[in-house]
C-alpha cells in the first residue's frame, strides 16, 4: 500500500481522524520551512501538503498568497521544493507527504521529469487545483502510473451529475472544499459538512478529508468527528506571517499544530 493508504487504514483503525496540514515551501526562507516540515509529524500531522510557490495561486485567499510571494522571494523554485522533499525524506520515511499547488510551475519544468524526480524525492500525492479532469492525460494518468496518488479537490457546488467526473482517476483521498471561496474564508456549519460527506461518500470508498476555515482546535475536532481527516492551512501559514524571527516561525506552526491534533485525537472518545 501506499503511505496514504497505510496511514488513512491505521488512522481508522484507531478510530480517528487525520491532521492534513498545510505549509508553503520555502516561506519564509528554505531553512526555516525545512525546520517546520521536519517538526510537523511529531507535532501530532498525519499527513502534510506542501504547497508550490506560484505567482498566481487563484484559490487561495490572503494569507496564502503572501506565503507564495514571501517564498518566490527567498528564491524558493519547484526544483527546491523538491529538494526540501528528499530532505525530510532523509529523516521520516512514514509520513504522507502532497505536493499542492498549480500546473504552470510543473509544465514549464516538464511534466515527465517532474513526475520522476517527484517519485524519486518521495512524494505520495499531487494537489493540482486548476487541472480539470478532462485533462487528465496531462498529469493525473502518468502520475498515477508512477505510483503517485492525484488527489481532486470538490466543492459545495459540485453536483451530484458532475461529480463522478471530477472523482474519475482520484486516489489517495478527496478534498472537500468546505466553503465557496478562496483558502482562510468562512467556514461551514458542521451540519453542511455532514452532509457533504455522507454525499461524497455515496460516490466514493476514498477518504473525505475536510478544508477551507479551520483555524481552531475546537473547529477541527468538530470536523473530525464528521470525516476522515481535517485540512489546516491559513491559521498555520500566519503563524508566519506573524512571526519576528525564524525560530518564532516555526515554534508558532508547531504549536498550533499540537493544539490541533489534540483536539482531533480527543473528537471520538
Amino acid at each position: 500500500m501506499s503511505r496514504l493508504q497505510t496511514r488513512f487504514t491505521e488512522l481508522k483503525e484507531q478510530n480517528r481522524a487525520a491532521l492534513v496540514t498545510f505549509v508553503t515551501s520555502g516561506d519564509p526562507d528554505y531553512d526555516t520551512s525545512l525546520a517546520i516540515l521536519k517538526g510537523l509529524p511529531d507535532a501530532g500531522a498525519d499527513v502534510i501538503e506542501l504547497g508550490m510557490p506560484f505567482t498566481d495561486p487563484m484559490a487561495d485567499g490572503p494569507a496564502i498568497q503572501l506565503a507564495n510571494i514571501r517564498a518566490l522571494a527567498a528564491k524558493q523554485t519547484l526544483a527546491k521544493t523538491l529538494q526540501m522533499v528528499r530532505d525530510f525524506r532523509a529523516g521520516n520515511d512514514t509520513t504522507p507527504l502532497v505536493l499542492m499547488g498549480y500546473f504552470n510551475p510543473i509544465h514549464y519544468y516538464g511534466v515527465s521529469r517532474f513526475i520522476a524526480d517527484a517519485h524519486a524525492a518521495g512524494v505520495d500525492g499531487l494537489i493540482v487545483v486548476d487541472l480539470p479532469p478532462e485533462h487528465n492525460g496531462e498529469l493525473c494518468d502518468p502520475a498515477q502510473a508512477a505510483g503517485i496518488d492525484f488527489i481532486r479537490l470538490t466543492t459545495p457546488t459540485t453536483d451530484d451529475k458532475r461529480l463522478p467526473t471530477v472523482l474519475n482517476g482520484s486516489s489517495g483521498f478527496v478534498y472537500y472544499v468546505s466553503v465557496a471561496g478562496v483558502t482562510g474564508a468562512g467556514s461551514a456549519t458542521t451540519e453542511h459538512v455532514s452532509e457533504a460527506v455522507e454525499r461524497l461518500r455515496r460516490h466514493t470508498p476514498l477518504p473525505v478529508c475536510v478544508g477551507f476555515g479551520i483555524r481552531t482546535a475546537e473547529q477541527a475536532a468538530a470536523i473530525a468527528r464528521l470525516a476522515d481527516g481535517v485540512v489546516v492551512g491559513s491559521a498555520l501559514v500566519d503563524k508566519i506571517a506573524k512571526a519576528s524571527h525564524p525560530g518564532e516561525a516555526v515554534e508558532g506552526v508547531l504549536g498550533l499544530c499540537r493544539e490541533l491534533a489534540e483536539g482531533i485525537r480527543k473528537a471520538r472518545v
